[in-house]
């Protein structure tokens, strides 16, 4: 059924919204983005499955999905000892790790657990309920997504009174999801290079791919198969001995990792500073650093643990570690 392929958060918010907060199932399901007979086959299946609101403690998503579609592949963990889904996906992000091979070391140490299908089954049936950046498998330490918010901050000038726009930049590494950002008064080359000479040094260490969203001023030419870039931007990847590959031109998938970065950014960052009145970029750029501590430090809901917990076990360990001298850049070229 549709709903099935709704994820247990975006289940949840139609029963909150129409058992909490009194909505129509019109008006859910206009703020969940769903159909209003989707919302309606929702709120009945959980009636006869006899839920109330809020729902108790003890049902997670797991047990949730099991009560709302009996007849789907139930995805408690510990059924045959099946290893946790979160070390799973953990262990995933290991270079030259595989499904398969998790699924050998499962069958070892128990011989009547599941076959490798049914393994598999399970694990994708879960992974489908992560927030989108979450689903792919990254590889550990592999892929750096940078780009710039959509949404802007205003800088109060206090001699003129005139108001200039700063513009929010956005790094965050695949497997752990750990972000960097900082606020600069132009998307010109220069800046460009300066903020990524700045994640390295945040990170302390280099991922073997950044991957940009075909920035005008760092992609001349966007291309889906051969992307050209700015000459600049090679050598600073040559610099740090990392490679740069440009999400592939209308290839989703390639950007949603960097967009959801974005889009957590922007609400958690930029909304959270609306009352604010910045009078410098100085200014502005602190109050991001404590706010991006937070984000860091935040549990994951799904995963239980912080972006920075994951950064320091999974990503960090297989990058390289930042060059000395990062600031510095290769010689025989200047910034153009």
């Amino acid at each position: 059924m549709a709903n099935k392929r709704l994820s247990m958060r975006k289940i949840r918010e139609v029963l909150r919204l129409c058992w909490d907060k009194g909505l129509s199932a019109r008006q859910a399901a206009g703020s969940c983005g769903v159909a209003r007979g989707t919302v309606g086959n929702i709120l009945d299946r959980a009636t006869r499955a006899g839920l109330s609101w809020p729902l108790p403690d003890d049902v997670d998503d797991a047990a949730l999905e099991h009560r709302l579609f009996p007849s789907s592949i139930p995805l408690e963990i510990e059924r045959r000892d099946m290893p946790s889904f979160e070390y799973l996906r953990k262990e995933l992000t290991r270079k030259h790790v595989t499904l398969q091979l998790l699924w050998h070391e499962y069958k070892e140490k128990n011989p009547e657990g599941y076959e490798y299908s049914q393994f598999c089954l399970r694990y994708r049936s879960w992974q489908k309920t992560l927030e989108v950046s979450l689903r792919q498998d990254y590889k550990a330490g592999e892929k750096l997504f940078v780009d710039f918010a959509g949404d802007t901050v205003p800088i109060h000038d206090p001699a003129t009174g005139a108001v200039i726009p700063a513009y929010l930049f956005v790094a965050a590494l695949g497997a752990s999801n750990y972000t960097y950002a900082e606020a600069v008064l132009a998307q010109d080359l220069p800046a460009w290079i300066r903020l990524h000479v700045r994640t390295f040094e945040f990170m302390g260490a280099v991922p073997e791919i950044v991957v940009p969203d075909n920035p005008k001023v760092g992609v001349t030419h966007p291309c889906r198969y051969e992307p050209d870039l700015n000459p600049t931007y090679r050598d600073m990847a040559a610099h740090y001995h990392t490679a740069v590959i440009p999400a592939r031109v209308r290839k989703p998938k390639d950007k949603a990792k960097v967009e959801s970065a974005v889009l957590i950014a922007e609400r958690w960052i930029i909304a959270s500073l609306r009352n604010h009145t910045f009078f410098s970029i100085g200014e502005l750029n602190r109050a991001i650093k404590e706010k991006l501590e937070d984000l860091n430090n935040r549990p994951l809901q799904k995963v239980k643990v912080s972006r920075r917990h994951l950064f320091e076990t999974i990503d960090k360990p297989a990058m390289k570690p930042c060059r000395k001298d990062g600031t510095s850049m290769p010689s025989g070229r200047s910034i153009r």
